[in-house]
């Protein structure tokens, strides 16, 4: 088919569609009738030869060329409106523009703090929005509800822009005059009471199952794997808590390193290695693909990347 016969607006229909996964919210979202809505997936169907959305028990599911389109059609709108909107540049010193960022206890902790105090001299009337990855999902990062998501992530969408903004190890804190700060070995790690902190992707999260091993994260994948098992008292998603708990209790918190030496000059902790190997983690930014152009989008990400290497390096 000569694509000079194709209406734009289908793509953009058919974009919406995929996102909403309804008929009747992808119409509201455009602010045109459902029957409108309902012909131009009649029309996509046609220009695709393929029925695109299909009625099952959970509603209507996207066939797997729909998945396949999906990523295509989202860079090839993000590209056009990009080309589309006017080059604006960005004063940093005069901007009041309000980033919202979805970030877990320990970007937080470690990055954005210093990302914080920068802005002050840098950019002293932005504000910044912090949310917890409880409060939003893919979609809202996806539809640039959400400027980005800073966090550890096993995976992402493929729509997704992204970039590693550090490395970090393991380490163990501990009580000062906990017993086995001087000599923690397996057995002892073993044989010691322990913290599990950890938070990641999107969505509200669900109360854990110490009897689920492989659902507890890095840590206690790695333990598995060499056969242990490590008795868990507490379970947070927030690192202060943990390191909290480490100081006041004989309890022992394995964290990444840049969160632990969040406490490196405490006289009452101890930071330890772990007497075993955990491969290290990737911080990650990721943003949509609807902002990777924006002037205020991009001079933000330099900021945080260029914070991240010199906190990492």
């Amino acid at each position: 088919m000569n694509i000079a016969k194709i209406d734009l607006n289908l793509l953009v229909y058919l974009d919406v569609l995929l996102r909403e996964g309804s008929v009747t919210k992808a119409a509201n979202h455009l602010s045109i009738t459902q029957p409108a809505m309902s012909n131009g997936l009649k029309r996509l169907r046609d220009v695709f030869k393929d029925p695109l959305m299909v009625r099952t028990s959970d509603g209507m599911t996207p066939t797997k060329r729909a998945q396949e389109l999906q990523p295509i059609i989202r860079d090839v709108l993000a590209k056009l409106e990009s080309a589309i909107q006017p080059e604006t540049e960005f004063s940093p010193l005069s901007s009041e523009r309000t980033f919202r960022i979805m970030a877990s206890d320990y970007a937080e902790s470690t990055l954005l703090m210093e990302v914080i105090r920068r802005l002050g001299h840098l950019a002293p009337n932005i504000t910044l929005d912090l949310i917890t990855p409880s409060d939003v999902s893919f979609h809202d990062v996806e539809q640039g509800r959400v400027d980005m998501a800073i966090n550890r992530f096993e995976e992402l969408p493929l729509s997704f822009h992204q970039k590693v903004i550090w490395y970090d190890t393991f380490s163990c804190v501990l009580n000062a005059t906990n017993p086995v700060v001087k000599q923690l070995d397996l057995n002892n790690y073993l044989a010691s009471k322990h913290i599990w902190v950890s938070k990641t992707g999107f969505g509200v999260g669900v109360g854990i199952d110490p009897t689920e091993v492989q659902k507890l994260g890095w840590v206690d994948a790695e333990l598995t794997k060499i056969g242990k098992k490590r008795d868990i008292r507490v379970f947070t998603r927030h690192y202060h808590v943990a390191l909290q708990l480490a100081k006041a209790q004989n309890l022992i918190a394995t964290l990444p390193s840049k969160a632990a030496n969040l406490y490196r000059n405490d006289p009452e902790v101890e930071i330890v290695v772990p007497p075993f190997d955990i491969p290290p983690i990737a911080l990650k930014m990721a943003w949509s693909a609807l902002l990777q152009h924006d002037a205020g989008h991009i001079w933000l990400r330099r900021l945080i990347t260029d914070i991240g290497a010199e906190l990492a390096g």
